[in-house]
């Protein structure tokens, strides 16, 4: 009895050190979890003409700034803005800042004269498109996929054209030699014009050309829809 005493208190000793040992369960769920890590204010979706990206929202001091990419492959197949600064300097700097994009395919262009902080804030939201683009790009799937979607349509965009009302562009969706989708990318911010390019769309897909007629009303619209579509179908070749 008395052996048994001294061996019971050494197997006790012998546990305390284990139970102080044992790890805090909240202490281990905590460590487990990883930090989050802020994201660029952009989102990609890909589509049959492409993938769009939505670039960061830039706050500046004339308002905020945003842009929306369509990326062909790599390539920038066309720029909308989603957010600009309600400003005339602003509106006539966007189309400058477009043609330099797509001339460049980068955000490596020049500031508009009179438009700095609009060019400045287009710039670094343009960035964070082509960015996230490169990104989504690198962990896409197999490249057979992406290669059998762009042989099954293929996207292409008009010229801009400049009219009184404000630019006009068109982006045309092609299966094969079919004029599958029209999407405007640019145009007049005016009742009439939005009244006017469903019927234009309409009358494209069932003529399958731009030999197609004026909407009443919206004349100067029509004309520089006819004129971005002819040049998009031209370029299909």
């Amino acid at each position: 009895m008395k052996r048994a005493i001294p061996v019971l208190v050494l197997s006790i000793a012998g546990l305390v050190p284990v139970w102080l040992y044992e790890p805090s369960l909240g202490t281990v769920a905590e460590s487990a979890t990883p930090a989050s890590t802020p994201s660029a204010s952009s989102s990609a979706a890909s589509g049959s003409g492409g993938t769009v990206v939505k670039g960061s929202t830039v706050q500046t001091d004339k308002g905020p700034v945003q842009v929306q990419v369509t990326f062909a492959g790599t390539k920038i197949a066309s720029v909308k803005m989603l957010q600009q600064p309600n400003h005339p300097q602003t509106t006539a700097a966007v189309p400058k800042l477009v043609a330099q994009t797509l001339e460049a395919q980068s955000a490596d262009i020049d500031t508009v004269s009179g438009a700095t902080i609009t060019s400045d804030g287009y710039r670094e939201s343009l960035q964070a498109a082509i960015d996230a683009n490169a990104e989504s790009a690198s962990s896409s799937a197999s490249p057979s996929t992406s290669a059998s979607a762009e042989s099954a349509a293929r996207t292409v965009d008009g010229s801009t054209v400049t009219t009184d009302k404000g630019p006009v562009q068109v982006q045309v969706t092609f299966e094969g030699d079919k004029i599958a989708s029209v999407k405007m990318l640019q145009q007049p911010n005016h009742p009439q014009t939005t009244a006017a390019v469903p019927k234009l769309i309409a009358q494209t897909l069932e003529a399958q050309s731009a030999d197609i007629d004026t909407v009443s009303g919206a004349t100067i619209t029509s004309d520089g829809y006819k004129e971005s579509l002819q040049a998009a179908i031209d370029a299909k070749g």
